[in-house]
């Protein structure tokens, strides 16, 4: 204790900290339901203080950033475990910010006199997404080096600034070593800086205006009476933040922790996949589970579409939610109360879990080895003809098995050709394959005219014997005189 008065003596740390910590808080804020921000704060500790252990044996070249992740994964002490602790730890801080983010608009935490506090938090968000982006790149493996390849495709179609946006982006004409030197910088100081300082603001806010009460229907909020009410409120039955509300606050961080541990124990550190390879481009880069939703949205947007949803959907979304509490900054709070922002959130929600399921089984995205990992079924050239086997030949070596599946194996970003007999007629077989549709392109350039015709006598005995052969629609008689 003498050490501790000593300090104290010359530090003054509980009369610096000691208000803050017990400032009264709402009885009611004391809730389960108040606990995601909080456990976001504690897991941004988590990520700092291993994002700094990582930082001492990660090399920021992409000569040895390979070697690098791996000496961490198999042969540093417990290096695969830092590793997993940080990657889970960036997956858990998203998804504890996401669901902050919704309480906090389900509530109306975001009404007068907290605007502010939204919008910093809004900016959280985003700088929490920043640096689990970054982090990916890092990893500088396949899906880290295609995946920054289609960010800067897409940055590039900006108007005027495109070019400039990817040479600040990549420091270069290239995606190289000067590319991963500013992903690290923006990774380990510009990012972080970013979110120790919005932290500080948020949580000034927080100390100053008070924690937002539970929304009790009918309480509605009105700027010339609300700080007044609270004020009374706070006075007749707060309590302090430490120790009364801050025990949830304390136990369901100590959970999410070993939520984070458990999980880096069980399924250990993500990547690398190998190294980047500029010159291997069959390869179907992913992202991490947070970025699942947009990369499947992108990829299934109509061709016509992408430029202008690429670029104005994203700015529109976060103009939106800014200008949130100053077109809704008062009337009702409460939840039950409000249907449209309760049907939004399960509709916004509904939205990014199958975006997310989408992306994470991409079935638009080619099976790169089809072709020649999934061979052509027995049951599919047993007794057929040399032609029709010949066309078998065709549509493996010309690896149409990358986007059609037959007999369950091959990719699925086109139509199974199980069948295919029974759907299209002889003459359709062949303008598909010749002029292309729908996500196919033409091949009628890429494909000699023998190939053609044993290809299509191939398709054409696909079909179960139950299934009677397609047939061209019958032209509808000339109307009689």
């Amino acid at each position: 204790m003498r050490v501790a008065d000593w300090f104290e003596e010359r530090l003054q740390l509980k009369r610096l900290l000691g208000p803050s910590m017990t400032h009264p808080v709402p009885r009611s804020s004391a809730s389960w339901w108040y606990v995601f921000g909080s456990a976001t704060l504690i897991i941004f500790v988590l990520q700092i203080a291993t994002g700094i252990c990582l930082a001492l044996v990660y090399v920021p070249s992409t000569a040895d950033v390979y070697a690098s992740l791996q000496h961490l994964n198999y042969e540093q002490t417990l290096g695969w475990f830092l590793r997993a602790v940080h990657f889970w730890g960036s997956n858990f801080m998203v998804a504890m910010m996401s669901l902050h983010m919704i309480q906090v608009f389900l509530f109306g935490a975001f009404k007068y006199p907290r605007e502010l506090t939204w919008v910093v938090g809004l900016f959280l968000l985003l700088c929490t997404l920043g640096m689990a982006f970054t982090g990916q790149i890092l990893r500088w493996d396949q899906d880290a080096y295609w995946g920054l390849g289609i960010g800067v495709a897409m940055m590039a179609r900006a108007p005027l600034i495109g070019s400039s946006l990817v040479h600040l982006v990549t420091g270069g004409p290239i995606i190289g070593a000067e590319t991963l030197s500013r992903f690290f910088a923006l990774h380990v100081f510009v990012i972080p800086g970013l979110l120790l300082a919005l932290v500080g603001v948020h949580l000034l806010m927080v100390l100053k205006l008070g924690i937002n009460e539970w929304p009790m229907p009918g309480r509605l909020v009105a700027r010339d009476t609300y700080r007044e009410r609270y004020e009374e409120e706070v006075a007749r039955a707060g309590v302090p933040f430490f120790p009364v509300a801050a025990q949830k606050d304390i136990v369901f961080g100590g959970v999410v922790i070993l939520a984070i541990l458990l999980c880096a124990v069980l399924f250990g550190p993500y990547g690398p996949n190998g190294p980047a390879d500029p010159t291997l481009i069959r390869t179907v880069p992913r992202p991490d589970f947070y970025f699942l939703s947009l990369f499947a949205l992108f990829a299934l947007l109509p061709p016509y579409t992408e430029t202008f949803l690429i670029l104005v959907g994203p700015v529109v979304a976060i103009a939106l939610l800014i200008a949130l509490p100053f077109l809704a900054g008062t009337g009702e709070k409460s939840f039950r109360r409000r249907p449209v922002a309760v049907v939004s959130v399960i509709a916004i929600v509904l939205i990014l879990g199958v975006l997310t399921y989408l992306g994470a089984k991409s079935p638009w995205s080619p099976v790169m080895d089809a072709w020649s990992g999934a061979p052509v079924p027995v049951a599919y050239v047993k007794g057929r003809t040399p032609l029709e086997l010949q066309g078998a030949l065709v549509l493996q070596n010309k690896q149409c098995r990358n986007c059609h599946s037959l007999g369950g194996e091959g990719g699925e970003r086109g139509p199974a050709l199980d069948g295919i007999a029974s759907r299209m007629t002889r003459d359709l077989l062949i303008r598909q394959v010749l002029q292309g549709g729908g996500n196919m392109p033409a091949y009628g350039n890429n494909l000699s005219p023998a190939e053609v015709t044993a290809l299509v006598a191939f398709l054409d005995t696909l079909r179960s014997p139950r299934d009677a052969a397609a047939r061209s629609p019958v032209p509808p008689h000339p109307p009689t005189r």
